[in-house]
């Protein structure tokens, strides 16, 4: 896997594409990472205990290690060609 959790990754593909983020957890025999404030998908939670408040929260889901990439190597990349 080319990336571990905290690094600083750029969307490549998908909805979210361009956006950067930090890994918060990677899953390794699926392939997968969960980024932290992307590929938000909704989920219905229903109260647990009389008192507590059910209702639509956003959780981020994973999504595959070949849709993102280090931040590091493309900022390595432009300062290479800038200085030619």
């Amino acid at each position: 896997m080319h990336v571990k959790k905290g690094d600083k990754v750029i969307v490549i593909a998908g909805k979210d594409k361009g956006k950067s983020s930090v890994v918060t957890s990677v899953l390794r025999e699926k392939n997968r990472v969960v980024l932290e404030g992307v590929n938000m998908m909704k989920k219905h939670v229903k109260a647990k205990k009389a008192g507590e408040k059910g209702g639509i929260v956003e959780v981020p889901m994973s999504m595959d290690a070949s849709n993102v990439k280090l931040a590091e190597k493309i900022e390595k990349k432009k300062k290479v060609t800038t200085k030619k």
